[in-house]
């Protein structure tokens, strides 16, 4: 893109490394210098959650709080991380066709 705009105006640039969305995050959520923060009701379900954590090699504070309600939901976060879908690749026109009968899909399914 030219640096002049029509007439004379000067572009001014917005740069894209000081905006938008940081794809270089360093720091990644549930390691030893960002734990996850969880709150259980009991002791029980502490050595249950702590057995999650285990699992999945996590780091995570977790503190036993009675009056208050359970806050997982980091943890639940990570175990729960959407896949990528994929789909079954369309034949090309002159590939055989899919339903066997021999012919290209151009002339018969396509």
């Amino acid at each position: 893109m030219h640096d002049l705009y029509y007439k004379g105006r000067i572009h001014t640039r917005v740069n894209h490394v000081k905006t938008g969305y940081n794809t270089k995050r360093i720091v990644k959520l549930g390691t030893e210098k960002h734990p996850l923060t969880l709150v259980v009701t009991s002791d029980e379900r502490k050595r249950e959650v702590e057995m999650l954590v285990a699992e999945h090699e996590l780091f995570a504070n977790i503190t036993v709080d009675s009056a208050s309600d359970e806050d997982i939901n980091e943890l639940n976060t990570i175990q729960n991380k959407p896949t990528t879908t994929t789909f079954d690749k369309t034949p090309n026109r002159n590939d055989p066709c899919s339903c066997g009968s021999g012919k290209k899909y151009k002339k018969c399914c396509g």
